[in-house]
Order: C-alpha cells, then sequence, then structure tokens
C-alpha cells in the first residue's frame, strides 16, 4: 500500500475519522476536478510526493486548491515532500522521503481544531 495510503489507515484508527486519498495517476492532465471535490468535500488537504519541495507537482496541485477551493478550506494545506537536497545513495532514502509517519503527522495537524 502507498506511504498515503498507509498513514491515512493509522490516523483513521486513531481519530475515528474517514480520510479520503486520492492517487493522481497523471498530472498532466492533473485531474483537478477531483482535487477540487475531495477538498470542498472535507475542508483539508495533505499533499505527498517524493520530489523536492521546491517547484515540485505539490506546489502546483496546491495552486489548484487555492485557486478553487480556497473558501472550503478549514486548515492551510499540508506538503510532505522531500527536503530541497540533492537526493541520497539509497541507504539514507528513509530519513528524507515521505513515510508513513511523516504524513501522519500531517494528517493529525489538519484534522487537529
Amino acid at each position: 500500500m502507498a506511504v498515503a495510503g498507509q498513514a491515512a489507515e493509522l490516523v483513521e484508527a486513531e481519530q475515528a475519522v474517514s480520510i479520503e486519498v486520492i492517487d493522481l495517476r497523471t498530472i498532466s492532465p492533473l485531474d483537478e476536478a477531483a482535487i477540487a471535490a475531495s477538498v470542498n468535500k472535507t475542508g483539508r488537504a495533505v499533499v505527498v510526493h517524493e520530489a523536492a519541495r521546491t517547484a515540485g507537482i505539490g506546489a502546483e496541485i496546491i495552486a489548484v486548491i487555492n485557486e478553487r477551493c480556497l473558501y472550503a478550506l478549514l486548515k492551510p494545506v499540508e506538503r510532505v515532500t522531500c527536503p530541497d537536497t540533492p537526493f541520497p545513495v539509497p541507504s539514507v532514502e528513509d530519513i528524507i522521503l515521505p513515510t508513513p509517519k511523516r504524513v501522519a503527522q500531517a494528517l493529525r495537524r489538519v484534522l487537529a481544531p
């Protein structure tokens, strides 16, 4: 199961909430309608991707959310990405790649009152 799905299951069990996970299969075309429908329904968003934070696809997804759903947001959008550093050797991938733990921490922040 994908990192976001694992994190969603963990937080759902902890907080008795239902979390939607959208697995975007393509980024061009970007399924803006699915993104907007989810954010308008839930009022929250956590964007997860393995690329560097700056200029990554997450920034484009957040732009779509801001353009189409800004007033529906109950919390600022969270982003879980790799840091803006050169990609390391495989032995330290777990330190910088999004993990279920890091995604779960972001989910908890957007779900907090």
